[in-house]
Order: structure tokens, then C-alpha cells, then sequence
């Protein structure tokens, strides 16, 4: 009963957190998006043409919303326990009898649903432009809820190392936007050149945007089965280093 209390606790402050600010977490994702589907969508998309026989702007769409939902996802976990860090909050936390797993998915919890709640938001803004199709909800679900839950994993692996708040921006500005805009968000990776294809097959996003399309579209460049399971294995793996690093205080009782 008193984990179950703890776990309700974090979870709870972590989702109010976000909520709080609302116009500052959920709206701007909604006026960026809509430059992007503006510019690459109406724009450009007209001259890009269709892709696997699909329009241009459905094709992005999908790619649009997902990455929407990594950047906040991530952006929420790495900035809340970073700042329970800064402000020496995580003390109390660390002395009372609460288990790692229960401290790890609480602060994962705000940033799922942020994730998620954002990338509704983008989904709905979406609709001005176009229509959604929907192939396999299904996998439009579980491909969102594994994303968003490996990026907050990322998301709190770089709080915990974090010595500033530099740091916490410094992973999306050089790794996570590269590997967004190169995980197959605006092209085809069978576009590409033979060898740029094999180099794209290691970036981790290039799975679950095309998992993502195919649940929207019904069409990927990777095979369903092996995306969800490469995207299953990076969340068993971060888990166990975000266990890792909670067990021996790394970056946190130092």
C-alpha cells in the first residue's frame, strides 16, 4: 500500500507539473507544427510529389506527430529531475524507504503522457490540413506508447548525468533533433543511396516512424515485427541502466 502511495505521489506531482503550465507545454508544439505542415506539406509538398503513392503531405504527417511526441517526452523527464536535483529535492526522496522502480516510473509517467498529450494535440492541428487515415490503430498506440516511454527513459538518463541545465539542452540540439530529422520524417529511406540506407537502419527513430506510418498509411520501409521489436529491446535495455544508475546513486549522491 505505501509503494502504491509513493508511485500516486510522484505520478501525480509529475502529470500536475505539466498541466500547470499548460500554455506552455501543450500550445507551442501546435503553432511549430503548423509551420511544418504549412512549409513542407503545402509548400514544397506539391513539388515533391507522392511517395509510395502516397500525397506528400499524408506521407509527412505521421513523422510530424511522432517526433513531436520524442522531443516533449524526453524534454519533460530530463528537465523534472534535473530541476529535483538542482534543487536538492531528490534527498527526501532517496532516504525514504520508496523502491527505484517506483521513483523511475513515476517521473516517466509525466513525461508518457506529455508525449502523448502533445502528440493528440498535433494529430488534431493535422486535420486542418489534411485527412488522417488510420490502417492499424492498434499500432498506432503501441508504437506511440514505446516511443514516448524510451525517449522519457533517454530523457532521464541525461538528467541524471546533467551538472547544469546546459546540459539538458545540449543532447536535443546535437543527437535527438539529427536523429529526428534523419529517422525518415520527410523522405523515404528507400530514396537514398544503398549505403545511406544501411547507415539509416542504425538510427533507433528510423523504426518508429515507420511503425508509426504504417499504422496511419499501411506502408514502412521497415518491417512492423522488427521495428516494434528493436523498439521493445532499446526499452528493456534503458530500464535496466536507469535502474542501474538510481541502485548506485550515479550522478545523484555524488
Amino acid at each position: 500500500m505505501n509503494t502504491l502511495i509513493a508511485l500516486y505521489t510522484i505520478t501525480h506531482k509529475e502529470i500536475r507539473r505539466f498541466l500547470r503550465i499548460w500554455p506552455q507545454t501543450l500550445l507551442p508544439p501546435a503553432i511549430t507544427t503548423s509551420l511544418y505542415f504549412l512549409i513542407f506539406g503545402r509548400l514544397i509538398g506539391d513539388r515533391v510529389g507522392a511517395i509510395n503513392g502516397v500525397s506528400y503531405m499524408d506521407y509527412i504527417v505521421p513523422g510530424i506527430i511522432l517526433m513531436s511526441v520524442i522531443s516533449h517526452a524526453y524534454s519533460n523527464v530530463a528537465a523534472s529531475f534535473y530541476s529535483t536535483k538542482f534543487q536538492h529535492h531528490i534527498e527526501e526522496i532517496l532516504v525514504s524507504p520508496v523502491p527505484n522502480w517506483v521513483i523511475l516510473v513515476g517521473y516517466l509517467s509525466g513525461g508518457i503522457l506529455r508525449g502523448l498529450m502533445v502528440g493528440g494535440v498535433v494529430a488534431l492541428i493535422s486535420l486542418f490540413f489534411t485527412q488522417i487515415q488510420i490502417y492499424d490503430l492498434t499500432i498506432i498506440l503501441v508504437t506511440a506508447f514505446f516511443t514516448a516511454t524510451l525517449f522519457a527513459l533517454a530523457g532521464f538518463i541525461n538528467a541524471v548525468f546533467a551538472n547544469s541545465f546546459d546540459d539538458i539542452a545540449l543532447i536535443p540540439n546535437f543527437i535527438l533533433t539529427p536523429l529526428n530529422y534523419l529517422g525518415g520524417v520527410f523522405y523515404s529511406v528507400s530514396m537514398l543511396p544503398e549505403i545511406w540506407q544501411h547507415i539509416s537502419r542504425a538510427n533507433p527513430v528510423l523504426y518508429m516512424i515507420n511503425s508509426f506510418r504504417y499504422g496511419f498509411l499501411g506502408i514502412s520501409d521497415i518491417a512492423v515485427e522488427l521495428a516494434l521489436g528493436r523498439i521493445f529491446g532499446f526499452i528493456i535495455l534503458l530500464t535496466l541502466i536507469c535502474l542501474s544508475l538510481l541502485e548506485k546513486g550515479i550522478g545523484i549522491r555524488d
